[in-house]
């Protein structure tokens, strides 16, 4: 299946925030050159295909019907099964594929609102009816609305892994141009909402990580597509026909 791919602008953006937690901060400008992310997190459909020609360990809650739905994005997998996963579809589409960076994440997830705390702006998630009431297990990838980039689900239903090792303090000494992360570490970042929580959808801001060989049921996996030199595949990674 070829993954349904956006274009993210090359530019400047605003990263991190001030008013909040402090790993947050320092807010600052970030340079990142264009790149490809997933318009949908991986779905079960997708990874099912990857389990068949790999023989690759089952997630966590493989067989629990409430992450059954083919449509449903995968839950359960490691940082270590989504490198798996990337290497496994590089080889099969014949490009490269790989976890976005934490940057390349947030960028994403702002959809073009510098100011705005969410991914649909200002709006506090607990004011939104969508995000009401107790959820048995994410979503179906698509059935609210997208951001200004036109990414579905990015910031809720489930937490993503992205490349970067994580640090606390990383902030005050990124570089300001395509950041990747700290060379070491023993976590690695996650971004992103979770269908478990109470409050289902995060700040674009928001920061969290998890030690990359635990598999919990509310963690997914975007993809962000490059080429073998590093810079975009402008055709080639994206599927104007992909449906859901």
């Amino acid at each position: 299946m070829n993954p349904d791919m956006v274009l993210i602008p090359a530019g400047w953006f605003w990263m991190g925030s001030e008013h909040h937690y402090r790993w947050e901060s320092p807010r600052h400008p970030v340079w990142l050159d264009a790149f490809e992310i997933a318009r949908y997190a991986v779905r079960r459909c997708e990874y099912a295909q990857f389990l068949s020609e790999t023989g690759h360990p089952e997630p966590a809650g493989w067989l629990n019907p409430s992450f059954g739905k083919a449509n449903q994005p995968v839950v359960g997998v490691s940082w270590f099964a989504a490198i798996s996963y990337c290497e496994w579809l590089s080889k099969s589409l014949g490009e490269t594929f790989r976890l976005p960076t934490e940057a390349q994440w947030e960028k994403a997830c702002r959809g073009g609102l510098e100011g705005a705390d969410y991914a649909w702006g200002n709006e506090p998630p607990n004011q939104i009816e969508y995000f009401r009431g107790e959820w048995t297990g994410p979503k179906q990838v698509g059935e609210w609305r997208p951001n200004g980039y036109g990414l579905f689900n990015i910031g809720d239903n489930v937490h993503e892994w992205c490349m970067d090792w994580y640090s606390e303090d990383y902030y005050a000494i990124s570089p300001a141009k395509n950041p990747a992360g700290p060379e070491t570490g023993a976590r690695r970042v996650s971004r992103g909402g979770s269908w478990r929580h109470q409050i289902k959808a995060s700040r674009a801001a928001h920061r969290s990580s998890l030690p990359p060989q635990h598999a919990y049921t509310d963690y997914g996996v975007r993809l962000t597509c490059i080429s073998r030199d590093g810079s975009i595949m402008p055709r080639q990674c994206r599927s104007s026909d992909s449906t859901v």
